[in-house]
């Protein structure tokens, strides 16, 4: 395998590829990975960063925990330099607003497009928006450590950074609702028990976990996964007579192209 190529380097965020894997690491550990703008404006470079020869996305947080949620400093009147406060968040108007957390979800939506499957390897606490983070990815490789909480409601605010949907997906309305509603700590064996992670392993495993679950990934041949992750992901949208004929569909191009016959 060839040495890891840094693609892009800054505000936090580190973007690296070596052959089909690329890894995005989140890179600010003494602020246990907490979240700004910025961070969300490298996220979203990253996704554009990657190449089509990418197969599979690993986010990892460097440190003792994955990501702490927001920086704090977002709550202050001043906010972060060069960013809008909240108070000036809430003095814009209702298009100003939206398109300003529009560009802020651009960084959590990447993560579900068709041709990567994305992983992500948690760690410590994943917090309110470094909760949601993990929930973009496909999968969710989680140490014995993990401490996921949703605290955005606790706050008085929403989760608004693209974390609902999949969590609801994942654990059911119920669960999510109790959930984001109390903004209290799942940890590791509950989220392997309804849904929310798809490994639990010791901390000092993660990473070795990540590449086991990676490499039969990348041994499937990649127009058949790419298809079958559209297929899944729209599933939730079909109802049962679509999704056969998507399946069809899909099943269709496979078969013409490992013949080599065009459409």
């Amino acid at each position: 395998m060839s040495d890891p190529t840094v693609l892009l380097d800054r505000d936090g965020v580190r973007l690296t590829a070596e052959d089909a894997v690329a890894t995005v690491t989140l890179s600010n550990p003494g602020k246990r990975n907490a979240q700004s703008p910025a961070m969300w404006r490298a996220l979203a470079e990253a996704g554009r960063q990657l190449s089509g020869s990418v197969r599979v996305v690993v986010l990892r947080g460097e440190g003792v925990s994955f990501s702490a949620g927001l920086d704090r400093q977002m709550f202050t009147p001043e906010g972060i330099d060069g960013e809008p406060s909240f108070i000036d968040l809430a003095r814009a108007s209702e298009a100003e607003l939206d398109a300003t957390i529009a560009s802020y979800q651009e960084a959590f939506t990447w993560w579900r497009r068709h041709d990567v499957i994305t992983i992500a390897a948690v760690q410590g606490h994943a917090i309110g928006a470094g909760f949601q983070l993990a929930l973009a990815c496909d999968l969710r490789v989680v140490a014995d450590d993990v401490q996921f909480a949703m605290r955005e409601t606790s706050l008085g605010l929403v989760p608004d950074l693209t974390g609902t949907k999949p969590l609801l997906d994942l654990v059911g309305y119920g669960r999510a609702l109790e959930i984001c509603a109390t903004g209290r700590f799942v940890g590791a064996e509950e989220a392997y028990r309804i849904g929310l992670a798809n490994l639990v392993v010791p901390a000092a495993e993660l990473d070795a976990a990540v590449k086991d679950l990676a490499a039969p990934l990348l041994a499937a041949p990649r127009d058949a996964v790419i298809e079958t992750k559209a297929l899944l992901r729209g599933a939730g949208t079909r109802d049962y007579d679509q999704q056969r004929a998507a399946e069809r569909a899909a099943q269709a191009r496979r078969l013409r192209d490992l013949a080599g016959i065009a459409e």
